[in-house]
């Protein structure tokens, strides 16, 4: 941390901005801090607090509005690139998706504190075809907020962060074991739940085709179609494949245990 408030000092609004837009576009960048290290640095005079803030909004505003028009266009795709991460993508975009629609599109006023969420708030308001200017709104304020916040902190609590700084180069090589650590401790919690989904197996996935000549041949008799839709993309009004029954996704695991056992189930969702 001390490395990036130096670099902040001296590199200015460029490296602010590269940061900020990157973390806004999902990477694994420290914005929060670089906001803090803006902040102490505008209390010292190195940086003028109004430019650093616009730079910092600027920056937010790009890359949210970049992943915003990817869900727009591309829907689920995106967000299964980025729940890519995750062992199951239909289920990170499944809890985000629900989250969003609990909580309301007045969620993009805080979820920028989030870590994680925040990444998939922009292209899921896209996929959800949220009005560009609706968006925008919100969007700006949660922005502010955020920025304000970090920069604030810097600003008003410069002595604090430089101590909390000398502390840490002090204490590098101990940070550097723990972050080692911590990646090891990762690598291993994913490779045990990599092989156990190995173990278990995927859930088998059929194709439109399939499914129509299935039932051009057979009928209702021996399928149950069943839409799995998340909330903010299916609503009571929404049109649903004829003869298909609406099942909670958020419920689904108890939902499936009232169907019958002697048929086949297929769940679809867009």
């Amino acid at each position: 941390m001390t490395d990036l408030l130096r670099a902040v000092s001296h590199h200015g609004y460029l490296l602010l901005f590269l940061i900020v837009f990157a973390e806004s576009c999902g990477l694994p960048a420290p914005a929060a801090l670089a906001l803090v290290a803006a902040g102490s640095a505008a209390a010292a005079h190195v940086m003028s607090a109004p430019a650093a803030f616009l730079t910092a909004i600027t920056a937010m505003l790009l890359g949210d509005m970049l992943l915003f028009l990817l869900g727009r266009h591309t829907g689920w795709a995106f967000l299964g690139f980025i729940c890519g991460i995750s062992l199951n993508p239909e289920t990170c975009i499944l809890r985000s998706a629900e989250s969003f629609y609990k909580h309301g599109r007045m969620t993009l006023l805080f979820i920028k504190f989030i870590p994680g969420v925040n990444t998939m708030a922009a292209p899921l308001a896209g996929s959800m075809k949220m009005k560009v200017p609706q968006f925008l709104r919100l969007d700006i304020l949660g922005a502010c907020f955020y920025t304000l916040a970090y920069t604030g902190a810097g600003y008003i609590f410069r002595d604090f962060v430089a101590r909390i700084t000398n502390g840490l180069q002090t204490g590098s090589h101990t940070v550097g074991l723990l972050v080692i650590l911590a990646l090891l401790a990762f690598i291993t919690y994913r490779s045990v739940q990599y092989f156990r989904l190995r173990v278990y197996g995927a859930p088998p996935k059929a194709g439109v085709e399939e499914i129509a000549l299935r039932l051009a041949s057979e009928g209702n008799a021996d399928v149950i179609i069943a839409d799995v839709r998340s909330h903010g993309y299916y609503d009571a009004g929404t049109q649903r494949i004829a003869g298909s029954i609406r099942l909670e996704p958020s419920q689904l695991a108890n939902e499936l245990k009232s169907l019958p056992h002697d048929k086949d189930i297929y769940l679809y969702c867009t």
